[in-house]
């Protein structure tokens, strides 16, 4: 039991030191490697739309701090069309205040800076 204690302990300082260090390392995508409609909606976002899903253009919160720690309101994020899904689907395009752009085909689950 006392060794029970002591990794759970040791497991619990362990990740509460990772997530002290903030999210991890972002890798790049070029913009030309995305599917084309992330390119649509990548210019949707820069002509102000007008979007075609509800929820495009809203605050994204970043909530499991996977995207650089900024004040709430710096992040909007915007639907990718996936062919074929009957509903938003996965893909988004998280746009920054300071014009930086991030893709996820995840859901939020990881996110790669997009680079033109």
């Amino acid at each position: 039991m006392k060794r029970l204690l002591i990794v759970i302990c040791a497991l619990l300082a362990f990740t509460g030191a990772a997530s002290a260090r903030g999210p991890a390392p972002i890798a790049d995508v070029a913009l030309a490697a995305l599917p084309r409609e992330a390119h649509a909606t990548l210019a949707l976002i820069r002509s102000g739309g007008p979007f075609p899903y509800a929820r495009d253009n809203s605050v994204f919160s970043n909530r499991e701090q996977r995207l650089p720690l900024r004040p709430r309101g710096y992040y909007r994020e915007y639907t990718v069309r996936t062919p074929g899904a009957r509903d938003r689907g996965a893909r988004r395009i998280v746009a920054g205040a300071s014009s930086e752009y991030y893709y996820t085909d995840d859901h939020y689950n990881s996110f790669r800076r997009i680079r033109e």
